[in-house]
């Protein structure tokens, strides 16, 4: 059974240690990788909006979860209807094959669904990460143009979910 709870200032060291696995897996096959970044995104554990996703005691992924729309991304009319937003969705790839990342998704659309929220909002700058994001029930909804890359903002309706079918559970509330 996977567990999803509020990331702690605790969790930092075991946050940074599962970003780097993905980082030398991403190396390994000759993508980019967030590596010049682990420390500053472990840290986020501590900052209140990360959620990390344990096997018994072990990290195997973490997500950073808001209400708010990243300014440029949404219209004003998006940006009011009720959404969570994921951000830097990170899994262990030795975990792999339980999916992890799906997990993540299927628990924040249940999560924005238990809250009242319409919408799960996510980003990626990459076209293999969107047809990723579409088998997990994400749409397309538009792309645009930055100075860091070509963005591709994807979006799925909350609904409530059995997540104990998917073998996972949460230890806390928001």
């Amino acid at each position: 059974m996977f567990t999803m709870r509020p990331a702690t200032e605790a969790d930092t060291p075991g946050v940074a240690l599962m970003i780097t696995a993905r980082c030398d897996w991403m190396e390994q096959r000759g993508l980019e990788s967030w590596r010049e970044n682990v420390d500053d995104l472990a840290g986020q554990a501590a900052a209140g909006f990360m959620w990390v996703l344990e096997d018994g005691d072990r990290i195997v992924g973490c997500t950073t979860v808001t209400n708010h729309a990243p300014p440029k991304d949404w219209t004003p009319e998006e940006a009011a209807e009720k959404s969570l937003y994921l951000f830097t969705t990170v899994t262990d790839p030795a975990y792999r094959e339980h999916k992890p990342g799906t997990l993540i998704a299927l628990w924040a659309v249940d999560l924005a669904a238990r809250h009242g929220h319409q919408w799960v909002r996510r980003g990626c700058f990459f076209p293999e990460l969107v047809k990723y994001y579409e088998a997990q029930g994400f749409s397309l909804v538009k792309e645009q143009d930055r100075s860091s890359g070509h963005l591709y903002l994807l979006a799925r309706r909350a609904e409530h979910l059995n997540l104990g079918q998917f073998g996972l559970s949460e230890s806390a509330a928001v």
